[in-house]
């Protein structure tokens, strides 16, 4: 069977603090985009993934391989799989492209074993492997805290324009948060952040992009580019280095850059995410 995997983007970003075990307190509104790898899946006598991306493993440290194993060991089923991941989200962008892989992956394989686990299960099962997985068992729209595993489901946004924008080199999430001072960032209250956005005064902001530019320049710099051409917003995602770009314009960047104009994407209740 076939499923198609979303990107997501953090419309805000609000880094509280510095935890105890080294991760950071987050508070972020994510929401799905219809930039979206595809993964064809099947049951199998054994263990097989190809990827149209060859730069991508496609051994056990495949998040979706990683799915697959967390997914037989929480329910005991003996299985194999025979997948192949067609990869249309860049990687290192912020854009989660991984965690959807595995998120859908999971999805995949309770419906093709019959539904061995509820859809809450699932998505804790998920923070076992990646922070931000957790939000993908949500419909699209939700506000995260913790690491990004407590996941609060909300209504869907309005529609608006608004394009992707990633240039060819990528960034590490590690050396990101490496370069962050939660203590000298603006003290934003994250639940009155998101407020604005279903009172229809949406403040788009990310606290890791100081942090980012600090190990790339070059994204502050290709920031105030797009900022110029008059997007009414120009926010980088997750840890960079993709940004998001709010309004009708056209991004001023060339064929080395990843660009698309993409749309706000939401699932139903019950089934997963469709173009």
């Amino acid at each position: 069977m076939r499923y198609i995997s979303p990107a997501k983007i953090n419309l805000f970003l609000r880094v509280i603090e510095r935890r105890p075990d080294n991760y950071h307190e987050l508070a972020s509104l994510f929401q799905t985009i219809d930039l979206c790898d595809t993964i064809d899946i099947t049951l199998s006598n054994s263990d097989l993934l190809t990827c149209t991306d060859p730069t991508l493993p496609t051994d056990s440290s495949n998040l979706v391989m990683k799915a697959v194993n967390l997914f037989r060991q929480k329910t005991g089923l003996k299985f194999g799989v025979k997948a192949h991941l067609e990869k249309h989200i860049p990687h290192q962008a912020g854009l989660g492209g991984g965690s959807s892989n595995a998120a859908t992956t999971l999805w995949a394989l309770n419906q093709l074993c019959g539904y061995p686990a509820t859809t809450e299960e699932l998505a804790a099962w998920s923070a076992e492997i990646g922070s931000d997985i957790s939000f993908f068992f949500a419909q699209g729209t939700a506000y995260c805290t913790g690491r990004g595993e407590h996941v609060e489901n909300l209504p869907s946004l309005p529609q608006t324009t608004l394009w992707i924008v990633k240039p060819s080199q990528g960034l590490s999430t590690p050396l990101v948060y490496q370069n962050l001072h939660p203590k000298e960032l603006p003290q934003r209250q994250p639940k009155q952040m998101l407020q604005q956005f279903f009172n229809g005064t949406p403040y788009y902001f990310n606290d890791l992009e100081q942090a980012a530019f600090s190990v790339m320049p070059a994204l502050a710099t290709l920031k105030q580019k797009l900022t110029n051409v008059g997007f009414s917003s120009v926010v980088m995602t997750g840890s960079g280095s993709g940004f998001f770009c709010i309004g009708s314009k056209i991004p001023p960047v060339d064929a080395t850059f990843f660009c698309r104009q993409v749309k706000f994407l939401n699932r139903e209740t019950y089934n997963w995410y469709t173009q």
